[in-house]
């Protein structure tokens, strides 16, 4: 992969986490019956950061929790030596709550609907709102985020890349092309 350019630097990243945690608190009247769910693998860390704006923002701890989809996804004969399930961890009840999943990309949807089948076999929530760091278009599946750092159409010859600190040791989305 050769990087083309640098779309979200450290400042850009955190100013988006801030826009998007405003955005959920308005949508949602607050932070009342929220349930943040981060998607491995970087989604993880993105919904930590909203919890913490969202803190910031109405002095309130939202509930959080981590979730695998690995075992859910439609692609897992491909993939079958990845199939490894990293415990999901969400210690609260979903039952009529609005659970906000966060993840870092949306590409084709296919994620997004392994984490909703994924959270309906957990509880039934109210909701299921989706926050997303970056949407670079080419849907599969007709997903649409209602949360969004950035848009970014890209080329299927492109790939966005997601750093964070957390596991990367920086902040940064890029766009890299394939060789």
């Amino acid at each position: 992969m050769e990087k083309k350019t640098t779309i979200l630097d450290k400042a850009a990243m955190n100013r988006a986490i801030t826009r998007i945690a405003h955005e959920i608190l308005e949508r949602n009247k607050g932070g009342d019956n929220l349930v943040l769910v981060g998607i491995k693998t970087r989604g993880i860390p993105l919904a930590k950061r909203l919890k913490e704006k969202i803190k910031q923002i109405e002095a309130i701890d939202v509930p959080y929790g981590e979730l695998d989809i690995t075992l859910y996804r439609d692609d897992l004969e491909e993939k079958q030596d990845d199939a490894k399930l990293i415990a999901t961890k969400i210690d609260v009840d979903l039952v009529n709550k609005t659970v906000v999943l966060v993840d870092d990309v949306l590409y084709t949807g296919r994620t997004v609907r392994a984490a909703m089948d994924a959270i309906m076999d957990i509880g039934r929530p109210a909701q299921i709102q989706l926050a997303v760091l970056v949407d670079r278009g080419h849907r599969e599946l007709p997903i649409r985020a209602d949360y969004v750092g950035k848009n970014i159409p890209t080329s299927k010859s492109e790939i966005i890349v997601v750093r964070v600190e957390e596991i990367d040791r920086k902040d940064e989305v890029g766009i890299y092309e394939k060789r």
